[in-house]
C-alpha cells in the first residue's frame, strides 16, 4: 500500500538531511512510501523498473540471482537506509536481480525527474548519491575478490562478523547472539559454497560459534572467531 511522504520523513534520511526546505517540499510531493510484507517479491530479475530512486526505510531486503538450474545465490542483504534498484536511475531500467522482503519493509521512492531537478538546484545532493553508489561498488569489489581469492572458512568468518556489525547482536549467557537468523542454506548461497561445506565449516568454528537449529547463531568469542581468518 502506497502513502504520501512528509518533509520530516525525507529529512530523517541521510541523503536528504539539511537540504533546502523548498526543495524538500518539492521532492516530498513527488515521493511515495510503500509497505511490503515478509516474503513479498518487490522485483523479479528482468522486471522493468519505474524511473525512481528506491530507498529502504525499514526492514531488510534480500538481493539474489537465480541460475538456469534454479539455484539461488544471495548477493546482498540490504538494511534500512540503503539505496537499491540503481538501473532505474542510471542503467537499462531492468532489475538485475530478484528482490524479496525478508521481513515487513517500508520503501520510499522519489520520482527520477524530480530528483534530477534537485541535482540542478543542489549539486551536493548528486554527490551524496554518487557516494552511496561508489560505496556499493567497493563492497561488490571486495565481495568478488573474496569469492575468488579467500578460503571458504575466511569468507564465513567475515560474513558472520559483517552480519553481527551490520544488524546487531544481543547479549546472552555464553556470548552475543546475532539478531538475524541465518540458516545454512542462506549462508552457503551468500558466500559461494555448498550446504554441506557450510555445515562442516561451522563444526570447525565450534569453539567460537554456536549454531542452533533455525539459524540462531551465537558468537562465543569474537577474538577466537577472527583468529580463524588470520591463521589459515
Amino acid at each position: 500500500m502506497a502513502s504520501s511522504v512528509s518533509i520530516a520523513q525525507l529529512q530523517a534520511l541521510p541523503l536528504f538531511a539539511d537540504l533546502d526546505a523548498t526543495l524538500l517540499a518539492h521532492l516530498a510531493q513527488q515521493s511515495q512510501s510503500v509497505q511490503y510484507v515478509k516474503d513479498e517479491i518487490l522485483f523479479q530479475e528482468g522486471d522493468a523498473l519505474p524511473a525512481r530512486l528506491h530507498i529502504l526505510v525499514s526492514g531488510r531486503l534480500r538481493i539474489a540471482k537465480l541460475a538456469p538450474s534454479g539455484k539461488e545465490t544471495i548477493l546482498r542483504i540490504l538494511s534500512a537506509g540503503e539505496v537499491f534498484a540503481a538501473p532505474a536511475l542510471f542503467g537499462n531500467g531492468q532489475s538485475p536481480a530478484l528482490v524479496t522482503a525478508l521481513e515487513a519493509v517500508t520503501v520510499l521512492w522519489v520520482d527520477r525527474a524530480a530528483l534530477l531537478e534537485g541535482f540542478a538546484q543542489t549539486p551536493d545532493l548528486a554527490l551524496r548519491l554518487l557516494g552511496l553508489f561508489n560505496q556499493r561498488l567497493q563492497q561488490l569489489h571486495y565481495r568478488v575478490h573474496g569469492l575468488v581469492s579467500e578460503r571458504a572458512i575466511v569468507r564465513l568468518v567475515h560474513y558472520l562478523e559483517f552480519m553481527a556489525d551490520c544488524f546487531g547482536t544481543d547479549p546472552v549467557a555464553n556470548g552475543e547472539q546475532l539478531r538475524s537468523r541465518l540458516d545454512h542454506y542462506q549462508i552457503a548461497r551468500s558466500i559461494g559454497i555448498t550446504y554441506e561445506e557450510c555445515v562442516r565449516l561451522f563444526k570447525q568454528l565450534k569453539i567460537a560459534v554456536i549454531y542452533r537449529r533455525g539459524g540462531q547463531i551465537t558468537i562465543c568469542d569474537r577474538h577466537q572467531l577472527h583468529a580463524f581468518s588470520t591463521n589459515v
